[in-house]
């Protein structure tokens, strides 16, 4: 009988063989990727620091437009409100 083109012997005998060598492999392989794996997290903890930091520009970037813009409107009301100055007419009464 045959299983994805293998008899079953065979398939037992390599299934057997995956299980005897995994135990030396996994290590092997594991002190290699090691440390492959530490750059990939110091590249991502790189990444999301420099993220948060223009994040934390940006957010004071808007925070300092509206204040900026909240004072350009309180100008103009208080512009609005104060009457504008009469002309006076005593110089016209004399002459």
């Amino acid at each position: 009988m045959k299983i994805a083109g293998l008899r079953i012997s065979s398939s037992v005998a390599v299934g057997a063989g995956v299980v005897l060598l995994a135990p030396l492999v996994i290590p092997v392989v594991a002190g290699l990727m090691k440390p492959v794996f530490k750059t990939v997290i110091k590249g991502g903890l790189i990444t999301y620091n420099k993220v948060k930091e223009t994040t934390a520009e940006a957010i004071e970037s808007m925070e300092d437009l509206a204040a900026e813009a909240k004072a350009e409107l309180a100008e103009s009301a208080a512009a609005d409100a104060t009457p504008a100055p009469k002309a006076k007419k005593a110089k016209a009464a004399k002459a």
